[in-house]
C-alpha cells in the first residue's frame, strides 16, 4: 500500500511540517493491531447453530434418514463451523464486523501506546514528539502527543484530522491521506503556538514507521 514514492512524499510532508514549529511529528502504520480470532470463533458457533437448526428441522419434516440421523445432524454442523471459522478468517471485511467496535477503539489505542513508547516519541528537548498512528485493518487513526504537545493542543483538537485520515483508509488512499493529514497537524501545531526555537534540529526521523503483524 505505501510504495518506495509514498514513503518519500510522507517524509517529505512531515519535514515540512516541522519547519514551521518544534513539533517532532512521527508517522506509524501497522496491518492490524489484532488477529481478533475470537471474530473467527464467534462465526463459526452462528454457523454451526444455524446448521444444526436446520438440519434437525428437515430431519424431522423429512423422516426417512433412518440410522443416518447422527451423521445428518453432525456433518452439517461440523462443516458449517469450519467454513464460518474460515470465512472470518480470510474475509477482513467480515472479521471486522464480528468485532464490537469498542474492542477495536481499546486495542488501536493499546498498539499506539505501545509504538509511542517503542519509538521514544517522549525523547524530545522540549517533549514535542507527536505520533500519528494508523491501523489499516481497523480503520482507525490515534494521534498522540506528548507533555509539550499536549499543553498547547486539546485532545479534541486532533478529531478532524483522525476522521479525515480515517475515510481516507477506508477509501484506499491512506498513503495521500496521510501527507494530508500531516500538513494539517503542522497547521494546528503552528495555529496552537507550539513555536520553533532559534536552534531547532530534527530529534525524530521523519520517516514512515510500518510494522506488518
Amino acid at each position: 500500500m505505501f510504495s518506495a514514492a509514498d514513503r518519500e512524499a510522507i517524509r517529505r510532508a512531515a519535514t515540512e511540517a516541522e519547519t514551521r514549529t518544534s513539533g517532532e511529528i512521527v508517522p506509524f502504520v501497522v496491518n492490524r493491531c489484532d488477529g481478533y480470532e475470537e471474530a473467527s470463533w464467534k462465526l463459526a458457533a452462528l454457523a454451526a447453530m444455524a446448521a444444526a437448526a436446520v438440519a434437525g428441522a428437515i430431519h424431522v419434516e423429512g423422516g426417512f434418514w433412518g440410522g443416518l440421523g447422527v451423521l445428518w445432524m453432525t456433518l452439517p454442523v461440523v462443516a458449517a463451523g469450519v467454513l464460518g471459522y474460515l470465512a472470518a478468517l480470510f474475509w477482513p471485511a467480515l472479521r471486522r464486523r464480528l468485532v464490537p467496535p469498542e474492542v477495536l477503539e481499546q486495542r488501536v489505542h493499546q498498539r499506539a501506546m505501545q509504538a509511542f513508547l517503542e519509538e521514544e516519541v517522549f525523547a524530545t528537548r522540549d517533549r514535542t514528539g507527536v505520533l500519528l498512528f494508523l491501523s489499516l485493518f481497523e480503520h482507525r487513526v490515534v494521534v498522540l502527543g506528548d507533555a509539550g504537545i499536549n499543553a498547547q493542543v486539546e485532545p479534541g483538537d486532533w478529531a478532524g484530522i483522525t476522521a479525515r485520515l480515517a475515510v481516507g483508509i477506508r477509501r484506499g488512499r491512506a498513503a495521500a491521506a496521510l501527507v494530508e493529514a500531516i500538513a494539517e497537524v503542522g497547521a494546528l501545531l503552528e495555529e496552537k503556538q507550539v513555536e520553533i526555537r532559534p536552534d531547532d534540529i530534527d530529534e525524530l526521523s521523519d520517516e514512515l514507521r510500518i510494522r506488518n503483524e
